[in-house]
C-alpha cells in the first residue's frame, strides 16, 4: 500500500483533504479552518511530497519526518496543512481495518464523551447569553457551559464596559449552582487583571479559567495559575510539542488544550494527551466549530484517559461549517456517544464537493 494522491477541496475557510492509495483505499481529513486557500497551497507544496509514495501505516514517522525536513519553517501554516493529511490518513487506516479511529488510538476509555456548550460570542449582552445557554441546556441536557470574558488579546480592554464582571455574576444567578460554568479570556488580560477576574470566578464557583493571558507569555500565565485555586487552562494556539512539555512540567496551566488542527493532526495531539496523563492533569482539546475537527476531537476524547473532563462543543451555527459531512454527531443528555463507524464514521456531502475548488498532488507528477 502506497499513498498515490492527496487532494484538497477548498470552500471558504475550510479545506478538506482526501488521500488515496494505489490499492484504492482512501480517507478524508481537514486542515485547521481559516485561510484555507493558503493552507492548501502549503499542503501541496511542502507537505504532500513528504507523504506521496509512502506507506500510510508509517503515519507518525512520516509526520515527524515532514516537520524535521522543514525545520526552517516551524510555523502555523505548516502545521495547519499537516493536520489535513494526518487526519485523512487516520481515516484511511480506520476504514481499511473496519475500526473507528478512536479504537486505533488505543480503545475507548469511555462509552460516551461529556461535553460543554461553548459560546464563541462577545457581541451579545449577559442577559442574551444566559437566555440562549439555558435554551441549549434544556434542549440537549448540557451540564456545563463556557462563556467569553474580556476581549481577545485585549490588554485589559473589555468587549463592553463592565461586561466581564456583569456576565460572571449574571450567568451564575441565571443558570443556578448545578451547572458548571467556565470562562475564556482568549489572552485578553495582563497577569494582575487576570488574577482579579480569576478571584471573582472563584467567588461564583466557576469550573475553569481559560487562556487568561496572551498565549506566548507563559510566565504571565504561570503567575495567574500560581495565584488562583480555580484551574487555569491553555494551549489551543500552540503547535510545538516542546512548548506543551514546558507548560506541563513548569506548572504553567492546570489543564492542557491542544487543537488538532493547529498542532498538526491527531498523531501529535494524542502525544499531548499522553504527556498530560503522565503529569496527572486533564486534557481538554480545543474545538471551536462544528467542522470535521469536531469529529476528530470526539475520537481523541473517547480514547485518551486524560480527556475525562467535559469536552468543548461549539453551539454556534456558522454558515461555513454547514453541509460538509454527515451524519452529524448529536448531543443527548449532555454527552455524545463514542464513535462506532470505521475511520471517522462520516462521509463528505456531495454538495460540498461540487462547490469546492479542487487541487491534487499525485505520485510521479
Amino acid at each position: 500500500m502506497k499513498i498515490e494522491s492527496i487532494e484538497t477541496f477548498v470552500r471558504g475557510p475550510i479545506a478538506v483533504v482526501c488521500v488515496r492509495t494505489d490499492d484504492g483505499a482512501e480517507g478524508i481529513g481537514q486542515t485547521a479552518p481559516y485561510e484555507a486557500a493558503l493552507t492548501a497551497r502549503v499542503l501541496h507544496t511542502m507537505v504532500a511530497p513528504c507523504f506521496l509514495g509512502r506507506d500510510p501505516w508509517d503515519l507518525e514517522v512520516l509526520v515527524d519526518s515532514c516537520l524535521r525536513r522543514h525545520y526552517k519553517f516551524p510555523g502555523s501554516f505548516l502545521h495547519r496543512a499537516l493536520s489535513g493529511v494526518d487526519t485523512a490518513l487516520w481515516d484511511l487506516l480506520g476504514r481499511s481495518t473496519g475500526q473507528p479511529v478512536s479504537k486505533l488510538l488505543g480503545g475507548h476509555a469511555r462509552d460516551s464523551v461529556p461535553v460543554y456548550a461553548s459560546s464563541m460570542r462577545r457581541d451579545i449582552s449577559p442577559e442574551q447569553e444566559a437566555e440562549r445557554l439555558l435554551g441549549h441546556i434544556r434542549e440537549s441536557g448540557f451540564g456545563a457551559v463556557k462563556i467569553r470574558v474580556g476581549e481577545a488579546m485585549g490588554r485589559d480592554v473589555d468587549a463592553a464596559p463592565g461586561r466581564t464582571e456583569h456576565i460572571i455574576r449574571h450567568l451564575r444567578q441565571e443558570l443556578g449552582e448545578e451547572i458548571h460554568i467556565s470562562a475564556d479570556a482568549n489572552g485578553g488580560f495582563t497577569a494582575a487583571r487576570a488574577v482579579r477576574v480569576g478571584r471573582m470566578l472563584e467567588e461564583y464557583g466557576y469550573f475553569h479559567f481559560e487562556e487568561p493571558c496572551p498565549f506566548p507569555e507563559l510566565e504571565q500565565t504561570a503567575r495567574v495559575t500560581a495565584a488562583l485555586d480555580i484551574p487555569v487552562s491553555g494551549g489551543e494556539q500552540d503547535f510545538s510539542l516542546s512548548q506543551f512539555q514546558r507548560m506541563i512540567t513548569g506548572h504553567v496551566v492546570d489543564i492542557v488544550q491542544p487543537d488538532i488542527g493547529y498542532l498538526g493532526g491527531v498523531s501529535r495531539a494524542r502525544k499531548v494527551a499522553v504527556l498530560a496523563e503522565a503529569a496527572g492533569i486533564p486534557c481538554t482539546p480545543h474545538c471551536a466549530n462544528s467542522s470535521l475537527l469536531q469529529v476528530f476531537t470526539l475520537h481523541l476524547a473517547a480514547a485518551m484517559p486524560a480527556c475525562h473532563h467535559y469536552q468543548e462543543w461549539s453551539i454556534e451555527d456558522t454558515p461555513w461549517t454547514r453541509g460538509i459531512y454527515g451524519p452529524l454527531p448529536e448531543v443527548v443528555g449532555g454527552r455524545v456517544p463514542a464513535p462506532s463507524g470505521p475511520g471517522w464514521g462520516v462521509e463528505l456531502e456531495p454538495g460540498f464537493i461540487a462547490a469546492a475548488e479542487r487541487q491534487v498532488s499525485r505520485l510521479g507528477s
